[in-house]
């Protein structure tokens, strides 16, 4: 998907032990030290963190237990009977295939099977009476990302129309939500987060849990160039609209992993 950059690398001297003792040190006593804490976790690997988290438990268990109980207890509900439970029709049957896992995760690009794919898709929408969704869905949910631009390309040149349009058209409600999210992502998915970053910190409010889901999901991926995207975007660097919108701690971490 292009040269993207992460902001967060395997830290070279990485100690798991010594780490697991300093943020036990931190958490210890009257008041926690949140900058040592910040310190160590914004600057460690996936992999490097969850050694953090196994040993520290190991160690520690004391005190992870109880977390552990709690979280499990906010999110021991299964996510697809909760899908199956709360949505219906085509939102669901969507839902439910993209967490199957299906899609194609390879970077190969079949000519014949885009121009099919969008031949099926105009077929499905603009093309008849009506809309196919579970056409829509079945291409969206299963093709690789650098295959599903190759057939929005094909699709264009065929009915038009741009793919985003012919959603906006033929489909409306959280279903266009779902397929417009699916194609942006698609299509430039490192601007679809900057978008997404942007929509979480404008208007009355932030959404918090967005801005943490991205900026740590992101981190060891395509952070950085997330952050030229925003910056390109939107005239302002994402760190700086972080420093704006966000205070303490909470600042301080996400400003950390985005270096």
């Amino acid at each position: 998907m292009g040269n993207c950059q992460p902001t967060i690398f395997p830290y070279e001297e990485f100690d798991v032990v010594a780490d697991i003792k300093a943020i036990r040190k931190a958490c210890k006593g009257l008041g926690t030290d949140e900058k040592a804490i910040i310190e160590i976790l914004a600057n460690r690997s996936w992999t490097q963190r969850q050694d953090i988290k196994q040993a520290y438990y190991d160690k520690y268990d004391d005190d992870i237990a109880l977390f552990k109980e709690c979280y499990f207890q906010v999110h021991e509900r299964d996510l697809e009977a909760d899908i199956e439970g709360d949505t219906s029709g085509d939102v669901r049957n969507l839902l439910t295939a993209l967490l199957q896992g299906n899609r194609d995760e390879s970077y190969e690009v079949d000519e014949e099977l885009a121009e099919q794919d969008a031949t099926s898709l105009f077929e499905a929408g603009e093309g008849c009476f009506g809309t196919d969704e579970s056409t829509f869905s079945y291409i969206l949910a299963s093709r690789n990302y650098l295959q599903l631009q190759a057939t929005f390309k094909i699709y264009e040149q065929l009915s038009g129309t741009e793919i985003l349009d012919a959603i906006d058209n033929e489909t409306s409600g959280t279903l266009k939500k779902c397929y417009t999210a699916l194609v942006r992502v698609a299509k430039n998915p490192q601007l679809y987060f900057a978008r997404r970053l942007n929509d979480a910190m404008k208007g009355a409010g932030t959404d918090e849990d967005t801005l943490i889901r991205i900026i740590v999901c992101r981190s060891e991926f395509d952070l950085e160039t997330i952050k030229e995207m925003y910056l390109e975007k939107y005239d302002v660097s994402l760190k700086d609209a972080l420093r704006d919108e966000c205070s303490g701690d909470f600042k301080r971490l996400l400003l950390a992993i985005c270096h």
